[in-house]
């Protein structure tokens, strides 16, 4: 059985309320039968997307991944919706020329997210929350989200990012601008240092000054260290384990009003 991520939700309650059953709902781990069982209950699914790229020389390429799987696990668990396996590649060309980075072309990923959802759909999954931990895989999973909902009528879609539910400037990312401009920064080493404080080096931490700009820009052209935001050596595991914790009862509470909300009448007229 899978240990779920360090959480002081009451997930044994939480899941009573929200559907699940305090364990997380693994796709890889079913059979093909369990598999028709499973889609039976909620006919949804939640695709995890993260990344594989640099985070400053405090943190490991896999800060994404880490983060928005440790979150689509704990969901799972509150809801009841299985998880398929994260694709830990991203949209990241944009960081240029830092090492380690792996990434994929926005129509690389529009086309696996297609291939993907059309295996799902083909099993019977209707409702589809793309759950996104990169900002920069926005643009590929709208396009992915409209070609769905063009080629399947009666499917629903949805993607997010993992702290979509709740209002960004309640984020706390010691940003100073309300684009809320941020990399490997306070919030981002918060949430690992409470997830996986083993792969945080708060002994490398920089920090970097986030200006107003209506550009966006390559990571290495404001950046000269892959960080970007202020107070990073501020960042804490407590601090983490509220953003966390947050974000999963927010997304989790919305799925699980999503998968049973009502489907629009469009006969219907005031």
């Amino acid at each position: 059985m899978t240990e779920l991520p360090n959480t002081a939700l009451d997930v044994e309650a939480l899941a009573a309320e929200l559907g699940g059953t305090g364990r997380p709902v693994l796709w890889e781990r079913l059979s093909w039968t369990e598999v028709a069982e499973e889609v039976a209950k909620t006919r949804a699914v939640i695709i995890p997307v993260g990344a594989t790229e640099q985070h400053g020389a405090h943190l490991p390429l896999s800060v994404d991944t880490e983060i928005d799987t440790a979150v689509a696990l704990v969901v799972s668990a509150l809801t009841g919706v299985p998880v398929v396996p994260v694709i830990p590649y991203g949209v990241s060309a944009s960081h240029g020329d830092f090492a380690g980075t792996l990434t994929l072309r926005p129509e690389t990923m529009i086309a696996v997210m297609q291939d993907l959802i059309d295996s799902l759909y083909t099993s019977g999954v209707r409702q589809f929350v793309l759950l996104n931990g990169h900002i920069w895989n926005n643009g590929a999973l709208d396009v992915s989200a409209e070609k769905l909902r063009v080629k399947y009528p009666d499917a629903r879609v949805r993607a997010i990012g993992y702290v979509t539910m709740y209002p960004g400037p309640e984020v706390n990312g010691h940003v100073q601008f309300g684009r809320g401009l941020m990399h490997a920064n306070y919030f981002e080493t918060s949430v690992l240092l409470h997830l996986k404080p083993e792969l945080v080096h708060m002994d490398r931490v920089t920090s970097h000054l986030d200006i107003d700009s209506f550009w966006d820009y390559r990571m290495d052209q404001v950046s000269e260290t892959g960080v970007w935001g202020r107070d990073v050596e501020q960042a804490s595991a407590e601090q983490g384990q509220i953003e966390f914790d947050r974000s999963v009862l927010t997304t989790a509470r919305a799925i699980a009003a999503a998968i049973k909300e009502p489907s629009p009448d469009p006969r219907h007229r005031p």
